[in-house]
């Protein structure tokens, strides 16, 4: 039971400490002379034309979660600890978790980029890297790790998880529409080059406890796209079988994917108001040659299917039956090689954003804006509302000063943009990192950290 403490803990710490949610910082969604808010709405354009700082023109580093560092470990005694310690309480410790506690972790980097006038209105061309982490925990997971071996039922069914990494190549076109004065419209096309991904998710796994029997199910599937990759197998002594043990993957770099996504986007000024609207993400991404590793199927393993003798030389002596009920157990988690799929697609996660901006009559350079974001991805979709302050005190300086509230709770963001004649740095945050553990890890799963180089001419 230690070891799976120590798996389960570990398991914890180090998805709290990978998660790092990025995008194009929606901080920047309603500030002036932010040369990527058509990334968050394709009808939005620039009034000048724009060439990025190859790898640094829009770097979004971020993380986002339900559960923190904060949740898993504790100050006690001038130590810090786990929230497994004894010193800490079960009720103090559980009442950090949800039914499901989540984490995710994006990296975009936008290697190169430009923007110019023409075609009747203006357009963009960029190409990026992301990469993307979305994991999800159930309580019971953390409640078995706390409490041992307690309660009657452990259902840990909720456990899944995702890991992709892929390029973009974008072309936007957006233009207004003169048959609708303050009707701006805009595009976007988008082809995706995939690296790699991996899928796992539990479909049954749960622990009952009975005061005459214990039992325990699982079944699991793991698909990976990663080319080169072949997964290593081991031989269990006790049973014969042969399970995945592992993966290798070969030196190089090759693709195993591709996909198109679509954004759409429209705003509309009426007096002091701008409206905007814009969907994100519409399309699919089909990965290629896919490795395959399941339980086969729902394993069981039942305690009172052993019948224990004393006698060692019984064919159900101790030592014998120990042998068996151990080899059964290693059952429930070793994978079946399953073998390779040709292929295997799946829908992008869309995003809903939904604006409003009130430019104030008396100073012009002042405007609020209110931003609703909504991811539709299934058990990963999440939403949040985002309030605004933007100002642009001089010709060569904009601020702005947010605040959110949402699936992952509430956060400050800001974001501060320099464009002067020829350059161009911006740099800001959608949620304030807050305080860091001594190991230099943000205590808050939520953080984010926005910058970028361009030229505009």
């Amino acid at each position: 039971m230690n070891s799976i403490k120590k798996f389960m803990i570990s398991a914890g710490i180090l998805s709290c400490a990978l998660g790092a949610s990025a995008q194009t910082s929606y901080s920047g969604y309603f500030l002036d002379n932010y040369n990527y808010r058509f990334q968050m709405n394709p009808a939005m354009g620039n009034e000048k034309g724009f060439v990025s700082f190859p790898a640094l023109g829009n770097l979004n580093l971020a993380m986002h979660g339900s559960i923190h560092v904060s949740d898993l470990v504790y100050p006690l005694n001038g130590k810090t600890v786990l929230f497994t310690n004894p010193g800490i309480s079960e009720s103090e410790a559980m009442s950090k978790f949800n039914d499901r506690n989540r984490l995710g972790s994006n990296i975009k980097v936008d290697i190169l980029s430009f923007g110019f006038k023409g075609f009747g209105g203006y357009n963009t061309f960029s190409i990026s890297a992301k990469a993307n982490l979305e994991t999800s925990i159930p309580k019971a997971f953390f409640s078995l790790a706390k409490e041992g071996v307690t309660n009657s039922t452990y259902d840990i069914k909720d456990m899944y998880g995702y890991a992709d990494a892929y390029a973009q190549i974008a072309l936007n076109h957006s233009r207004w529409i003169k048959q609708v004065p303050g009707l701006r419209v805009g595009a976007t096309l988008k082809v995706l080059l995939g690296a790699g991904n991996v899928d796992f998710k539990f479909n049954e796994a749960e622990l009952v406890l009975d005061q005459n029997n214990w039992i325990a199910r699982t079944n699991a599937d793991v698909y990976a796209s990663i080319t080169g990759m072949q997964f290593e197998h081991k031989r269990n002594d006790k049973t014969g079988m042969e399970y995945v043990s592992g993966a290798n993957v070969d030196d190089g770099f090759g693709l195993n994917g591709w996909g198109l996504g679509f954004d759409l986007g429209a705003e509309y000024i009426w007096n002091d108001l701008r409206f905007s609207a814009a969907v994100l993400d519409l399309g699919f991404m089909n990965w290629g040659k896919t490795h395959w590793a399941s339980t086969d199927g729902t394993k069981e393993i039942m305690t009172d299917a052993y019948t224990f003798n004393a006698d060692d030389n019984a064919s159900n002596s101790f030592d014998n039956e120990w042998d068996r009920f151990t080899g059964d157990l290693s059952k429930l988690y070793e994978l079946k090689d399953m073998g390779e799929l040709s292929s295997r697609s799946r829908m992008l996660g869309a995003t809903l954003n939904l604006g409003v901006m009130y430019e104030l009559p008396m100073y012009r350079r002042l405007h609020f804006g209110l931003l609703n974001s909504t991811r539709i991805n299934g058990r990963y979709s999440w939403t949040q509302f985002r309030l605004s302050a933007n100002v642009t005190p001089v010709n060569f300086l904009s601020l702005d000063v947010n605040a959110a509230a949402g699936t992952y709770g509430v956060g400050l963001g800001w974001m501060l943009n320099i464009h002067t004649t020829g350059f161009n740095l911006f740099f800001g945050s959608d949620h304030h990192i807050g305080k860091l553990a001594k190991q230099f890890v943000p205590l808050n799963s939520n953080a984010a950290f926005n910058m970028g180089i361009n030229f505009p001419f």
